[in-house]
């Protein structure tokens, strides 16, 4: 093979690297980020009520109880987090959209009162080793966590990344699949402004 006929496949070696290695979702991740912050892709984040929390099932969040395992494999459950306002965001590692929005997390995750405002990233990941290697690589610091069975209602989703916001009260406030850009004003003006719902 001359070398021409080598330059002429390289592009397409380099494609299939990209498309069938690990390095897809870092690809298109950082692709659709950078689309994000350009403004050419709109990926607004959800409408937080203007109210009171709206449930239109009028169920809680926490029925029985959402077991998860925490980074070091501690099990706890997201009812410990009642009282607070709490953003839970399902994602993998190998899904580009949910490593695109991971940045604007991150920021928000870094600017809220930890006392009023939990974060709750479940990894929907077979191998967990992989999520940590993510959050390692790129230093994030919110709070991670794995299913320890099935997720109830309102999180058993069937596309990712999907966010659900809890009221204090542990009532539904907002759903959002699909990615979207957290980090702005409005954003974290709307949580704070939940997080000053009543608790009961």
């Amino acid at each position: 093979m001359n070398r021409k006929n080598l330059l002429q496949l390289l592009p397409w070696a380099l494609f299939a690297v990209v498309m069938f290695t690990d390095l897809r979702p870092v690809v298109l991740g950082g692709l659709q980020r950078g689309l994000l912050a350009t403004g050419l892709w709109q990926a607004d984040a959800p409408q937080l009520p203007a109210t009171a929390p709206i449930v239109t099932t009028g169920a809680a969040a926490y029925p029985h109880n959402v077991p998860l395992l925490d980074l070091t494999g501690r099990p706890v459950n997201l009812s410990e987090l009642k009282g607070k306002v709490v953003f839970v965001n399902l994602w993998a590692s190998w899904c580009p959209p949910c490593v695109a929005e991971m940045p604007g997390i991150q920021a928000l995750y870094q600017k809220m009162d930890p006392t009023k405002v939990a974060f709750v990233m479940i990894s929907l990941d077979e191998n967990p080793v992989k999520a940590r290697k993510l959050l390692q690589r790129k230093g994030y610091t919110f709070p991670v966590y794995f299913p320890a069975g099935p997720l109830a209602p309102p999180f058993d989703s069937n596309s990712i990344p999907s966010t659900v916001i809890l009221a204090p009260n542990g009532q539904v406030a907002a759903r959002h699949e699909g990615m979207a850009d957290y980090d702005t004003p409005e954003f974290k003006a709307a949580l704070e402004k939940l997080a000053a719902y009543p608790r009961s």
